[in-house]
């Protein structure tokens, strides 16, 4: 990464690199609909955020003050949550998702968490209609999910699906949870990664329908601790259909 570029957390919600972030992640996701949407990054950075987490923006700055690329992501008791992390088109390859992406973590470690969960769409899963609209967007699923590897993260060998947002409102599926341990091991504990979901899902399903999620996805774990894949793979459950 140039040295002229830093990194720096956003706390005013009248900052303007906030809406400079926020069209960076209108044009960087095919779907951003799916996101938070920016409007709601001013609320993010006051602390108005429900249940037990603690939302945090990011973003990496030229010399004149410039936005080339910035981060959402949650402190919960036990892990970090990213909800995203994007540059400009013109800033990619320069090292600035792993400036930020190493931002998080140094929080994620002074608090004393485990490790930074995110989710990612799996190319295998992802509809024809969602991959042109990807390819619009200069990016391609198979080389995000390169690019979150080289970053430290790995698939949870678990099925894993968000409670809403696919057709009819029902789950979404085309989603793999992936994982950065500070520790470098190569499995989780299902306890904590049922914990984490339960604390990251109750800001928006409510306390009873996160913990029935989160219970869930114990459930269908079978085990109390999960592999680390590379993050280029899907967890066993889907390549046995």
């Amino acid at each position: 990464m140039s040295t002229a570029v830093t990194v720096r957390r956003v706390t005013d919600p009248h900052d303007p690199a906030l809406a400079a972030f926020g069209r960076i992640q209108q044009d960087s996701y095919y779907a951003p609909d799916m996101l938070i949407p920016p409007a709601a990054f001013p609320y993010l950075v006051a602390g108005g955020g429900r249940g037990p987490r603690e939302d945090r923006i990011l973003v990496a700055e030229d010399a004149g003050g410039r936005v080339l690329g910035g981060t959402v992501y949650h402190l919960l008791p036990e892990a970090g949550f990213s909800s995203f992390l994007a540059v400009t088109r013109e800033a990619r390859g320069q090292g600035l998702s792993r400036a930020l992406h190493q931002a998080r973590l140094e929080e994620v470690r002074a608090r004393g968490l485990a490790g930074l969960f995110a989710d990612s769409v799996f190319p295998g899963r992802q509809s024809a209609a969602d991959r042109a609209a990807e390819a619009r967007t200069g990016m391609d699923p198979l080389a995000r999910r390169r690019a979150l590897h080289a970053l430290g993260y790995r698939t949870v060998d678990v099925p894993y699906w968000q409670p809403v947002g696919g057709p009819d409102g029902g789950p979404l599926t085309d989603l793999d949870l992936l994982y950065h341990p500070l520790s470098g091991a190569d499995t989780v504990p299902t306890a904590l990664v049922a914990g984490t979901l339960r604390a990251y899902w109750t800001a928006w399903l409510g306390p009873q329908r996160a913990q029935r999620e989160a219970e869930a996805l114990a459930k269908r774990a079978g085990s109390d601790a999960l592999a680390l894949l590379p993050a280029t793979e899907t967890p066993g459950y889907w390549r046995k259909g």
